[in-house]
């Protein structure tokens, strides 16, 4: 079965090249993204997020983790105690959030 189906994906993708379809598309000439960390989870939520990241539309645990990032390693260049002390209250409140938003969504996928 796969053999058919195998060969009609083949000839579609060849009439897509000599009609040109497949040039001028975005990412054209440039190495495919990493994305082995995806095998190891859902194909159908990993499909959702590459969905969602190519639309510019990311879950907000996303966006949290970015400045949870951020912030730790501001934290880190860091040295006046009381900047130092601010710092780490940002990067618990981010942690915080990050651990709510993230919680909500996987309630939500169950």
């Amino acid at each position: 079965m796969f053999g058919s189906l195998g060969k009609l994906v083949e000839r579609q993708i060849k009439k897509a090249q000599a009609e040109g379809q497949l040039q001028g598309l975005e990412g054209e000439g440039a190495p495919l993204p990493d994305r082995s960390s995806e095998a190891q989870g859902d194909p159908a939520i990993a499909a959702g997020h590459r969905i969602m990241a190519q639309a510019g539309v990311l879950p907000e645990e996303f966006n949290i983790k970015k400045k949870l990032d951020a912030a730790r390693k501001d934290y880190a260049a860091l040295t006046d105690p009381e900047e130092r002390k601010s710092a780490m209250s940002r990067i618990a409140d981010l942690e915080m959030r990050y651990n709510m938003a993230r919680d909500a969504r996987r309630s939500f996928m169950r």
